[in-house]
């Protein structure tokens, strides 16, 4: 059977095993399950590098998501058990990327390429957008779901003033080191299976582990601009009936910081698309 018709097959039974799955534990709805099929199918039949960081990026927030669950029910004013996404949150964390792998497709087909912008200059910096994108997903949930288990007083990234836990904005040294952590693991997978997937010469396939540091700083990159996000245009405030950091104003509640410009999915999508275009202009001048 020709390439043309494997990749794609292989790519719609490994999303639909995947989101079966994902379904099932509670990780997605239903509208996220159908979403997140769409999305993981595109990305794999393009190319199984771009499929390896959505799957990576999945399983590693999925499973921090549900870790420390009964603390985090304490803090999240907004906790779905197994942290459930829908529709919504799977295109705000993967529609940009999903843009850029049918653009891909358009100019390359299927076949997988190196990071060299002597051969592609646009291939390199879309490939470096898609890592970017994913880094900056990852590096955010990582920096949430284990800062917010971490005993470390949180500080507000604009003031370094402490904050309540649950508060957009709110940083750790260990929510920093998470993201970082986060960006440095998609960077791992995308050369692991790079390597077994393109045909470079032995100096550009040794360049390849950049990305490995790169993708570490965008992770880093990433969270912090969410942060930053989360601190000035997204609102936050303690209800004293619920005795919990709320995102939407009211009379029993007492604001923190932010302004009610942003929701939550809003400043993902904002961070993501910089944190995307950042790492696409780092990848043309790197590689």
């Amino acid at each position: 059977m020709e390439r043309a018709l494997v990749q794609p097959l292989v790519a719609a039974v490994l999303a639909a095993a995947i989101v079966i799955r994902s379904y099932r534990k509670k990780s997605l709805d239903l509208s996220g399950a159908l979403a997140g099929f769409i999305v993981m199918t595109i990305h794999t039949a393009v190319n199984y590098r771009f499929g390896a960081l959505l799957l990576v990026f999945f399983a590693t927030s999925s499973m921090l998501t549900k870790l420390g669950e009964d603390r985090k029910k304490k803090v999240d004013a907004d906790f779905k058990e197994g942290g459930q996404r829908n529709w919504i949150q799977v295109f705000s964390n993967s529609g940009i990327a999903t843009l850029l792998v049918l653009i891909a497709w358009t100019q390359a087909g299927t076949q997988d390429f190196c990071l060299n912008s002597k051969e592609s200059r646009f291939m390199t910096s879309l490939a470096g957008g898609i890592l970017g994108h994913y880094c900056c997903s990852n590096g955010d949930t990582w920096s949430s779901e284990l800062g917010v288990l971490s005993d470390e007083q949180p500080r507000l990234i604009t003031n370094f003033k402490p904050v309540r836990k649950g508060t957009n904005g709110g940083v750790t040294k260990a929510g920093f080191l998470a993201a970082a952590a986060a960006g440095c693991v998609l960077g791992i997978a995308f050369v692991i299976v790079g390597f077994l997937t393109t045909n470079c010469t032995f100096n550009i396939a040794m360049k390849q582990l950049l990305v490995i540091p790169l993708s570490a700083l965008a992770g880093l990159c990433g969270s912090a601009i969410d942060s930053l996000l989360g601190a000035t245009l997204q609102y936050s405030g303690f209800c004293s009936v619920r005795n919990k950091v709320v995102g939407k104003p009211g009379p029993t509640v007492k604001k923190i910081s932010g302004l009610s410009i942003l929701d939550n999915n809003a400043v993902n999508f904002v961070s993501i698309l910089l944190t995307t275009v950042l790492t696409s202009i780092a990848c043309s001048y790197i590689f």
